[in-house]
C-alpha cells in the first residue's frame, strides 16, 4: 500500500512540474515575444521580478521531482509533497503572482511592476502573524503583565497553593 501512494505522489508530482514548467515558458515567453516585437518593456525589471520565481521553480524541482530506478523503473523517491501546505504552497503563490504581473505589465505598462509589492507586502503580513504566535506561544503577550498585577499564578490549585 505504501508503494502506491509514493507512486500516486512521484505521478502528481511530474504532472505539477510539467505543467509548472510549461506555464513558465508560455508566460515569459509570451512576454518576451511582446517586449521584442511589439512595445518595449523593461527586461531590468523583468529579470530581478522573475528571479525570486525562478528560484522556488528551481527549489521545487529538485525537492519534488521523482527519481526513477534505471533499471527497474522503480520508484526510487517519490519527491517532497508539492502539494503540502506551508512553504511550497507559499512559492507557488510566488510563481503565480509574478506570472500575473508579467501578463499586468504587457497589457498595462511597466507601472504594473508595481502589483508585485504584494508579494513581500504579504510575507510582512504573515512574518507579523507569525511574531504574534511566537510571543503569544513564548508567554510574552500578557501574561507578565498579568503577573505583575497581582492576579493568581496558573495552574491548578495545588501548584497556587505551594506559590503562595
Amino acid at each position: 500500500m505504501a508503494q502506491k501512494a509514493r507512486k500516486d505522489r512521484a505521478k502528481s508530482n511530474a504532472v505539477a512540474l510539467n505543467n509548472l514548467h510549461i506555464g513558465s515558458l508560455a508566460v515569459n515567453g509570451f512576454f518576451l515575444l511582446f517586449c521584442f516585437i511589439f512595445k518595449s518593456r523593461s527586461l531590468l525589471y523583468w529579470f530581478i521580478l522573475s528571479l525570486p520565481s525562478f528560484l522556488c521553480q528551481f527549489a521545487l524541482e529538485r525537492t519534488g521531482r521523482p527519481s526513477f530506478d534505471p533499471n527497474t523503473g522503480a520508484v526510487k523517491s517519490s519527491g517532497e509533497d508539492l502539494a503540502a501546505q506551508g512553504l511550497t504552497e507559499y512559492m507557488f503563490d510566488v510563481i503565480w503572482v509574478t506570472w500575473a504581473v508579467a501578463v499586468f505589465v504587457v497589457f498595462l505598462g511597466n507601472w504594473a511592476w508595481l502589483f508585485w509589492a504584494i508579494v513581500p507586502a504579504y510575507g510582512a503580513y504573515k512574518g507579523y502573524g507569525l511574531m504574534g504566535a511566537a510571543k503569544q506561544m513564548a508567554g510574552m503577550g500578557g501574561l507578565g503583565a498579568a503577573m505583575d498585577a497581582g492576579a493568581a499564578p496558573a495552574g491548578n490549585r495545588k501548584q497556587r497553593r505551594q506559590a503562595a
